[in-house]
């Protein structure tokens, strides 16, 4: 009887002997069941249930959507994909109370923007045209951003540029390459493209001879074959007169325009006489017109004599001084002679 119950105690020790390593050690692996994610970020072009579910074990790689298209997010609900993880025999998926999942298709974005540099880029200088930044492009559909596949990391390359320069059509081919692939992406844009110019135009109808305000005139860019080479800045039209009657709208060129009258016909004005150590001023009518520097004929009030002058402001005639004449000495020697004395 004894020995049996010391058996049975030594077997009973060393049970708990064999089992106490693992009850002492908390670090030891537990096994986890399969647990649903909130959001997902993906590369591929189908959904995996390894990416939707953690711990999936042998079914990770079963495919059981599309994925969005690139650079988009969509929204799997959580009643769905339980079903649909039923069917592949993927039960017992905590799901943490999501009502939903959302997945994300990575993707690398290329701006509307860059895409219409480069096509500029492509274009500078072929037919006639300029620099890219006074190419002014039209594409034939809306220029949105382009999202690419991630492993599209080139550059965009021009292989295949066409342009007509009577029609302004274009048709530019780029190649982007692949870290995955040897075979490079291509990206076709088509369209129309002219150059332009920075123009002075009309804010309102101008009348002829009107001077131009600055708050008449603004800059914008416009064809250069509407402006051509005649056009002129915004600093130069401000205060120039109109040569003929223009729209709102228009483009001014030099042509069009003339230093404003300073002076007009049959104007009053100010004569003015200066010479050192004098400065004179008196009344006058012009005879005719002119702007600033301009040699006109005007009558002196106070004299009645016609006298020539330059224009040097609004009203105002500086008169010509007489030159004083230098004689030669042989010149004076001879006046003396005649005379018999010195003038």
């Amino acid at each position: 009887m004894t020995n049996t119950i010391m058996k049975t105690g030594l077997a009973f020790a060393a049970l708990l002997l064999a089992a106490s390593p693992a009850l002492a050690d908390p670090t030891q692996d537990v096994i986890h069941g399969p647990s649903l994610r909130a959001s997902v970020v993906i590369s591929s072009d189908v959904v995996r249930i390894g990416d939707l579910v953690d711990n999936a074990g042998t079914a990770a790689q079963i495919a059981i959507y599309r994925a969005p298209d690139l650079g988009t997010t969509g929204m799997v609900r959580t009643a769905q994909l339980i079903e649909t993880l039923r069917a592949n025999q993927v039960v017992g998926v905590d799901t943490h109370s999501l009502k939903e999942v959302a997945i994300t298709r990575a993707s690398r974005p290329l701006p509307a923007r860059d895409v219409e540099q480069q096509v500029a880029k492509a274009l500078a200088h072929r037919g006639g045209l300029g620099e890219a930044e006074n190419l002014s492009l039209t594409f034939d559909r809306e220029l949105r951003d382009v999202q690419l596949d991630p492993a599209l990391t080139g550059e965009m390359i021009p292989v295949a540029t066409y342009y007509d320069p009577r029609s302004g059509r274009f048709d530019v081919l780029f190649d982007i390459a692949s870290d995955t692939s040897t075979t490079p992406a291509k990206l076709r844009f088509t369209g129309t493209a002219i150059e332009t110019v920075q123009a002075a135009v009309l804010m309102r109808p101008m009348e002829r001879n009107d001077i131009i305000k600055a708050s008449d005139v603004s800059i914008e860019r416009r064809p250069k074959a509407e402006v051509g080479s005649d056009g002129i800045s915004l600093d130069r039209a401000i205060g120039m007169q109109m040569r003929r009657a223009m729209r709102a709208g228009q483009a001014l060129r030099t042509l069009d325009l003339a230093k404003a009258d300073l002076v007009t016909r049959d104007q009053g004005i100010t004569l003015i006489y200066e010479a050192p150590g004098i400065y004179l001023t008196g009344r006058g009518k012009a005879l005719e017109a002119g702007t600033k520097g301009d040699t006109v004929s005007v009558i002196n009030q106070q004299s009645k004599r016609t006298v020539q002058g330059i224009v040097v402001g609004p009203g105002q005639v500086a008169i010509i001084a007489a030159q004083p004449r230098v004689m030669r000495p042989a010149t004076l020697a001879a006046n003396s002679a005649a005379t018999g004395k010195i003038e």
